[in-house]
């Protein structure tokens, strides 16, 4: 890591939250649901499916859980209502994870239950290391249950391609992602090379499995890579796609989607923006630089 990322990570903790929303609202739909619908919108316009996720996670009581699921059911039947190509994407530890993971597995199915009902997926996001194994335990459980499923899965763990291969019989749609979580090298890839090099790997495993598979990248050299192997293994443009964060690279979801490629984009928002902004700016340090000088009215650097 150069000294340039180190001051970069070692302020970030204390930049003023207004200089932060600099950076949150090109990359945030908003605080609120129709913020996040008008997006929606805006994208599908343009041809692009969408992601709907509601930014927060580590809910300290039952009743907050409890209050999550109702947000995300009502910000469901809007998608529904609206016909949206939509799903919506929820943390474990947003639905009590830490609390009991019985409760997380209990608001997944309940969630999944109703998306079900409106013809919705749920994808069963991924956080950090430590609760890679509950969040495992718990998509096993709902897939008994419920087939409205995905689940995302991170190649900077070492531990990735064993998760794949345990993965029960059955269909599958995971969202392959390098991870954004910067967990410690003995459990984790931390270089650019050996992250995109897993990555490739997990996605051969997944095509192996014949999964829906959803590569989120803006990595085009990885994309170069992605392409040829579900081409050589048959699948149909239907089986895959790529997804990407609102406000990253645009011009490149235009690529893609003039060669044939469906695109779909995450749309995050709510009032618990920062730690998502924050962890979007611990894996790139350079984006702080970006937004101090948008903050300061300076053109940015080309």
């Amino acid at each position: 890591m150069s000294l340039f990322s180190q001051a970069v990570l070692g302020v970030l903790p204390h930049v003023p939250k207004p200089l932060l929303r600099v950076f949150a609202r090109n990359y945030i739909a908003g605080e609120t649901l129709d913020e996040a619908l008008r997006e929606l919108e805006r994208l599908r316009s343009a041809g692009h499916a969408g992601i709907l996720d509601i930014l927060g996670e580590d809910v300290t009581t039952e009743a907050a859980s409890r209050a999550v699921v109702e947000e995300y059911a009502a910000a469901a039947q809007a998608v529904a209502r609206l016909k949206l190509d939509c799903y919506v994407s929820v943390k474990p530890t947003h639905v009590g994870l830490r609390l009991s993971e019985d409760l997380a597995f209990a608001q997944y199915s309940s969630l999944a239950g109703r998306l079900a009902e409106l013809g919705l997926v749920l994808r069963v996001e991924m956080e950090d290391a430590g609760t890679t194994d509950a969040t495992l335990r718990i998509f096993e459980r709902l897939r008994e249950r419920h087939s409205n499923l995905g689940l995302v899965l991170q190649s900077r763990l070492f531990r990735t391609p064993a998760d794949i291969r345990a993965l029960k019989p059955g269909p599958l749609n995971v969202r392959m992602v390098k991870g954004i979580y910067l967990e410690p090298a003995k459990i984790a890839h931390t270089e650019v090379g050996p992250i995109r090099a897993a990555y490739v790997e997990c996605a051969r495993l997944l095509v192996e499995r014949r999964a829906h598979v959803a590569f989120a990248t803006h990595d085009d050299l990885l994309a170069s890579e992605l392409v040829p192997l579900v081409q050589r293994a048959g699948y149909a443009k239907s089986a895959y796609e790529f997804q990407v964060l609102l406000g990253v690279r645009p011009e490149l979801w235009k690529r893609w989607r003039e060669a044939g490629h469906s695109v779909r984009v995450y749309v995050p928002f709510g009032p618990e923006w920062k730690p998502y902004s924050l962890r979007r700016m611990r894996k790139n340090p350079q984006i702080l630089g970006h937004v101090m000088r948008a903050g300061l009215g300076l053109a940015p650097r080309g």
